[in-house]
Formats: structure tokens, C-alpha cells, sequence
């Protein structure tokens, strides 16, 4: 079809999909297959992650749909965490764990009702606070300024970049956001390669897809909340301009991103390939990357994750969770699942963009 319209002299864009492919389709169809979803936990213990990235997309989704229907029932699912689900909520010691505060904030930035903003402030707040007990390096981290949950995992940069953007929302506080912003410059200074992608890990040179997401989703979510004037938004766009045009150059044909993104015969990955997308589709709206140069790749992007989705409204070809390793054949041999929450979130954070 978009061969058919550039033929015709039609520029294909953000704002217009066949049946099946529309945000406001496939964000309705996740956001309401999450409802009865199980909820994936952290050592078995508290809310993962995965699944508050899930939420929060599925809420940013129910807010630009104007689906009232949809975000009553995001609340009713939340509504446990205050009482019978209490010992769900994690703890405030871990990067991973801390993020969680971004799901409350969200839903008092809806609903106004303070017990949200309550909850989710701690979390953004023990990040930056140094705990009795810790290790010396974590405490010299903070004294350079940084969190003492610094580790520098490329996760980490929506990690921290996720909540403390929530609370300068929520609070109208600088420090959050600055500090944020520091944070990221520490890591792009530290990790990423003259190409602009990031190895899983400094001693793990291999550039794996969601790990990458993570980077390209973070530097978006902080380029959305943080000041014009903030300065260290310059160094923060240079690195994020300079991922998306590697990611460009490495986009297959398909539309996809591959599990290692610079090697052409590994499978193509799902939740990896929705970050790239969301980062690009956002940086289109927002002005920050060029038209002409990334409407199509993003459309195609976006025209190549649907059908990844199966009748239940699970996507499919998500690379299970992976920890660093030194060998390549490793991501090669990661198993694939359907319905995992690291891949259902970076989709609804795509239909959400598309309709802003």
C-alpha cells in the first residue's frame, strides 16, 4: 500500500493506517488483554518491571484514546496494591525494583488522588538517598552525585530516567529531572560506541536488541520531561541522534530489528524493535529527528510489528529475560515467548505516540 501511495506522489505518514494496524486498534486490544492478566513478579516476590511497563503504557494509552472505560479498569487492578496485594509493592533497594514508583505517579496524574502520589514518591526519592549498609562503590557514586543504584547496565536508562521524570511531573521539582539528566550523560559518556549503539555490557561486546530499547526508550522519556534549557540536553540529543541513525542503517528490510542489531542473520526481536520504533515515532513528533528521513522508517517499523500479535493479543518472538554473557551463539539461542510483558509494553508505548 505505501509502495502504491509514494508511486502516486503521496508521502506516507503517522496518521493514517489500514484496518487492522491503527494505535487506537492495537492499543485498545492490549491495554484490555492486560486486564485479567497474572501479574509477573520479581523473585516471586514484588510487581516486575516488565509489567509495570505494561501498566503505565496501557494507562498513557487509555489517556490519549480518551477511554475512560479502560483506565477505571487500569485503576481496579491497582486498587489491591493498597490493601490485599500491599506486599506486592516492592522494596526501595534495587534500580529495577525503585521504578515502580512511575506507575503511581501516572495514575495521580490522572485521578488526582493523593495515596498515589504517596506511594510513588518514595521511589524517586530512595534512589538518590544512600541506604545504611551499602557498598563503598555504590557510596561513591553518590557523592559524585549520581544514584546510588548507578551499576551501568544500559536498562538502567529507563530505569532511573522513568521515575525521576515522574516525579518532576508530579512535583514541578527540578532536581528530579537534573539529576535524571546527569545520570544520563554519565552513561552515554561511559557506554556508548563511536556508532552510537551500546554493547550489553562493557565486557559483552555485542549489541543486543531490548537492551539497546531500553537506552533508545530512556533518552526519549527524558527528552520529552526535560527543560529546554537543561544543560545537559545537547549532550543527551547528540547521543540520542546518534543512535537513531544507526538504528536506521540497520533496519531490515522487513521493518524489523534484529536480536543482535548489527547481525544480519539473527532473528528479528519484537521488543527491541517496538522501543526503536517508539523512540523514532516520538522523535518525529516532537521535532527532533528529520521527516524526510524518518517517517518512513518508523511507518515501516510500525507496519512490520503488527502482525507479530497474535488472535489472543500476545506478541510474539520476545526474547526472554537475558543477562550479560561473552558469547555470541548465546543470543543467538535465546528462547522466543508470546505474551511476556517486555513486549507487550514497547507496543502500547507505540500505539501511544502515534496518537499523540
Amino acid at each position: 500500500m505505501d509502495e502504491i501511495r509514494e508511486a502516486l506522489g503521496e508521502v506516507p505518514d503517522l496518521s493514517c493506517f489500514p484496518e487492522g494496524f491503527t494505535p487506537k486498534e492495537v492499543g485498545a486490544k492490549l491495554g484490555r488483554h492486560f486486564i485479567p492478566g497474572k501479574h509477573f513478579l520479581h523473585g516471586g516476590k514484588w510487581i516486575h518491571y516488565a509489567e509495570v511497563c505494561t501498566w503505565l503504557g496501557a494507562l498513557r494509552y487509555a489517556q490519549v484514546a480518551n477511554d475512560n472505560e479502560l483506565i477505571a479498569q487500569l485503576q481496579e487492578r491497582f486498587e489491591p496494591l493498597f490493601t490485599a496485594e500491599k506486599a506486592y509493592q516492592p522494596i526501595m533497594n534495587h534500580v529495577d525494583l525503585n521504578m515502580f514508583g512511575c506507575l503511581p505517579l501516572e495514575f495521580y496524574k490522572v485521578t488526582k488522588d493523593k495515596r498515589y502520589y504517596d506511594l510513588g514518591m518514595p521511589y524517586a526519592d530512595t534512589q538518590w538517598k544512600v541506604p545504611v549498609g551499602v557498598k563503598n562503590e555504590e557510596k561513591a557514586y553518590a557523592k559524585k552525585g549520581f544514584s546510588w543504584q548507578t551499576r551501568l547496565w544500559i536498562d538502567d536508562m529507563f530505569m532511573i530516567t522513568i521515575i525521576q521524570s515522574q516525579a518532576y511531573r508530579a512535583t514541578g521539582n527540578k532536581k528530579y529531572i537534573n539529576r535524571a539528566a546527569k545520570e544520563m550523560v554519565y552513561y552515554l559518556d561511559e557506554l556508548q560506541r563511536p556508532n552510537g549503539l551500546f554493547y550489553h555490557a562493557p565486557d559483552v561486546p555485542y549489541y543486543w536488541a531490548r537492551g539497546n530499547g531500553w537506552m533508545a526508550a530512556g533518552m526519549t522519556e527524558l527528552l520529552k520531561a526535560l527543560p529546554i534549557n537543561n544543560p545537559d540536553r545537547k549532550r543527551i540529543m547528540e547521543g540520542y541522534l546518534a543512535m537513531m541513525r544507526s538504528l536506521k542503517e540497520y533496519q531490515g528490510k522487513d521493518g524489523m530489528w534484529n536480536q543482535l542489531v548489527d547481525q544480519a542473520d539473527c532473528w528479528p526481536e519484537t521488543s527491541g524493535s517496538a522501543m526503536f520504533a517508539y523512540a523514532m515515532i516520538t522523535g518525529v513528533k516532537q521535532g527532533w529527528l528529520d521527516k524526510s528521513e524518518y517517517v518512513s522508517v518508523a511507518r515501516k517499523a510500525w507496519l512490520a510489528l503488527v502482525p507479530y500479535i497474535n488472535a489472543e493479543g500476545n506478541v510474539r518472538e520476545v526474547c526472554v529475560g537475558t543477562n550479560k554473557k561473552d558469547d555470541k551463539q548465546y543470543y543467538y539461542d535465546r528462547p522466543r515467548i508470546a505474551g511476556d510483558y517486555h513486549g507487550q509494553a514497547p507496543y502500547l508505548w507505540c500505539a501511544t505516540a502515534l496518537m499523540e
